[in-house]
């Protein structure tokens, strides 16, 4: 049996023997994108160069990149879908383009020195055009001449195949999908890969960056086109291993046989939400993010907690989130070493956030208690009270009525449902823009705040100590966000003081220079490198006079000059021994 450890290695070997770079993971964490909380897929590292930023590993780069997606929390549970997984991905900066890309795509899959799958299983998908751009017949021209037979080739609209931007302008083009038949038996007649039977399940993306689309909604031929594409490891997996899932291949099993020992009720769909959750906590953990009720912190409490209660349905009684973690740390060790060297930290947040939760359950059931004493006569809880307790103390819907059946009160669980629904709309309304897959802000104002936050952490670790370290940055058209190490609040004094200095190098009108070299020699040369473990062998180190010098990829201003004036807003606590400056450049 092929194990998930075996692919990643054949997969980078493939495309290192086609001239690719090969990359480490970036954190999940994005360094200085506004647009996501989190890393969602293996193109939004590379943001910048595939805007035409040149990177120092070249022009074609491959790499195993860690995401989070929250869209999918809701549907995880099923065979597919997953907070965290990992993306198998191959690029092209204006190098090779379609040809090459579906090429290499059918003969890693099918040859017997690769996947060796068998061809007659593969079924994909090309880009059926539209009054804006023409059918994608180039691609469905390439697929026919690799050896897939017209009947297996289905033309897609843009809900399935065309990529852009979230934007209204920008690169955009058309992909082509990839499809394994699993051979359960067809939902009809009409049973094709856009189905949701179950029978295809999408195992790898090309998308051709060739277009961009104008403020007017013309769609330009782009002169440099760039291939992106997106194989989850999970899911070809499971294609390996034979399985009609991903919770049951090796990457889960360890995890899914700890949780089944723990779980004294039968097994359902609550053990594969806890490891899809535990997982993903540990991995974010690792990061650099800890339990709160912002951003990043707030989607991490969110999946321990939910991973505590889908515990107690299998009847866990017992603190757990600490020991699967452990398990899940020894599963990924040595492809993802930081996490075995922030094992005890992250051992310690999930036992912590537990105990945590678990008082804040125990307030929920003396609630729950007087709702039921005060509706002991009509025998009936109202929805809006079983929802009230799910909001103010993460008491699930199944409990409530669990413990209602015990004084035999029925709950109105349909409104309840109602009332979760329309609270999950506009949380998602709310955070939209935050959860999007978006491409990174590359206006002058944001490069001036990118380079802000250089200065600003310099600033910090000369008024404060050699001790801060950045945690995090988002940044916007309006302000800067920066999180860093320090263990207590600043006194106002030591804000002005960093503030100043910060304007001082603004004033002074210094050139911000590039200049891309090894890691080994960036480091010698005293730069800062931000999460090292993201770097590849060669990096870009952006250089502001004697005053700061850090591995970044960028954008920046061209001199210091035309920042305008530097000003702190806000300087308050992020989570336990972080804290977080707001600023602004007026």
């Amino acid at each position: 049996m092929m194990t998930s450890h075996d692919i990643r290695k054949k997969f980078l070997k493939f495309f290192k023997n086609k001239n690719h770079a090969i990359l480490p993971s970036a954190p999940l964490i994005p360094e200085n994108d506004p647009t996501v909380l989190f890393t969602t897929a293996g193109m939004h590292p590379l943001v910048p160069f595939l805007m035409g930023e040149p990177h120092p590993a070249g022009d074609r780069l491959a790499n195993c990149q860690k995401c989070i997606r929250t869209g999918d929390i809701e549907s995880v549970g099923d065979k597919w879908h997953m907070t965290f997984f990992e993306m198998l991905g191959n690029w092209s900066l204006g190098d090779y383009f379609k040809k090459e890309a579906i090429t290499w795509s059918y003969e890693f899959l099918t040859h017997k020195d690769w996947l060796h799958i068998d061809p007659q299983r593969l079924h994909v998908s090309v880009f059926a055009g539209d009054k804006d751009v023409p059918k994608d017949i180039e691609s469905f021209k390439l697929w026919l001449s690799v050896g897939i037979p017209e009947e297996r080739i289905y033309y897609f609209g843009r809900k399935q195949n065309w990529w852009a931007p979230p934007g209204e302008t920008g690169p955009c083009g058309p992909d082509t999908e990839i499809y394994y038949d699993t051979g359960i038996p067809s939902c009809g007649p009409g049973c094709n890969p856009d189905c949701d039977c179950g029978k295809y399940v999408e195992i790898w993306n090309n998308v051709f960056m060739q277009y961009k689309k104008t403020c007017e909604g013309k769609y330009e031929l782009l002169k440099n086109k760039n291939v992106d594409t997106g194989m989850g490891l999970e899911r070809i997996t499971a294609v390996m291993q034979g399985v009609n899932e991903v919770y049951a291949t090796d990457l889960f099993i360890p995890i899914m046989n700890k949780i089944k020992s723990l779980a004294t009720k039968p097994y359902d769909t609550s053990m594969e939400i806890i490891a899809d959750h535990l997982r993903a906590a540990t991995f974010i953990i690792a990061d650099g993010i800890s339990p709160s009720n912002l951003d990043q912190g707030y989607v991490l409490r969110r999946l321990i907690r939910r991973a505590i209660r889908h515990g107690k349905r299998l009847g866990i009684e017992q603190d757990f989130c600490g020991d699967i973690a452990k398990i899940i740390i020894d599963e990924y060790k040595n492809d993802y070493p930081e996490l075995q060297q922030n094992k005890s930290e992250i051992v310690m947040e999930l036992v912590k956030e537990e105990e945590k939760f678990k008082k804040t359950l125990n307030r929920g059931l003396k609630k729950l208690n007087e709702i039921i004493q005060k509706n002991i006569t009509s025998k009936v809880i109202p929805g809006n009270e079983a929802f009230d307790l799910y909001q103010s103390y993460g008491f699930p819907l199944e409990m409530t009525i669990e413990e209602a059946q015990k004084e035999g009160l029925h709950v109105q669980a349909n409104d309840f449902d109602k009332m979760l629904k329309q609270h999950q709309q506009l949380s998602k309304d709310a955070t939209k823009g935050k959860f999007s897959g978006g491409l990174a802000d590359a206006s002058e104002k944001s490069k001036q705040y990118h380079t802000a936050t250089h200065l600003l952490h310099q600033a910090l670790r000369l008024v404060l100590g050699e001790h801060v370290k950045q945690k995090g940055s988002n940044i916007n058209e309006q302000r800067l966000r920066f999180d860093f190490t320090h263990p207590e609040k600043m006194t106002s004094e030591q804000l002005k003081q960093a503030e100043k200095l910060v304007n001082e190098v603004i004033q002074e009108k210094i050139a911000v220079k590039c200049d891309e070299m090894s890691i080994e020699k960036a480091f010698k040369e005293k730069a800062i490198g931000l999460f090292a473990h993201k770097y590849g062998n060669r990096v870009k180190v952006y250089t502001i006079g004697s005053f700061s010098k850090e591995i970044c990829g960028g954008p920046h201003v061209i001199n210091t000059g035309s920042m305008g004036h530097f000003k702190i807003l806000k300087e308050e606590s992020s989570s336990a021994g972080v804290r977080r400056i707001k600023a602004i450049l007026e």
